[in-house]
């Protein structure tokens, strides 16, 4: 009986630590956009990293990643258009996740 309950004490540690992985990977990502989408609008040094944490807490409005795109293609206008923004989402998620497991290693 031991055996099971130290299964599913491996499946939810498991489920814990995936779960905190890619939350830690979408604010990562959204960072990064942040800043891609800062210096397109020409924003520098503190400025940049302001809207950087701004995109950042935009994502906590509602589940899913559109709350970031409208905040960011809503922020850059004309200078993006939304194929670039979504990929650009999806390119910097792979770099996050990057990031994290370079960092955890």
């Amino acid at each position: 009986m031991s055996t099971m309950k130290d299964r599913e004490n491996a499946f939810e540690n498991k489920f814990a630590h995936d779960a905190e992985m890619q939350f830690k990977a979408e604010a990562r990502r959204n960072k990064l956009l942040g800043l891609w989408a800062a210096d397109l609008m020409g924003k520098t040094g503190d400025d940049a990293a302001d809207y950087a944490k701004e995109v950042v807490k935009s994502d906590f409005e509602e589940a899913g990643d559109e709350d970031v795109y409208r905040k960011v293609a809503g922020d850059l206008g004309g200078k993006a258009d939304e194929a670039t923004i979504r990929s650009q989402m999806v390119a910097l998620m792979a770099q996050a996740k990057a990031q994290i497991m370079e960092e955890s290693a």
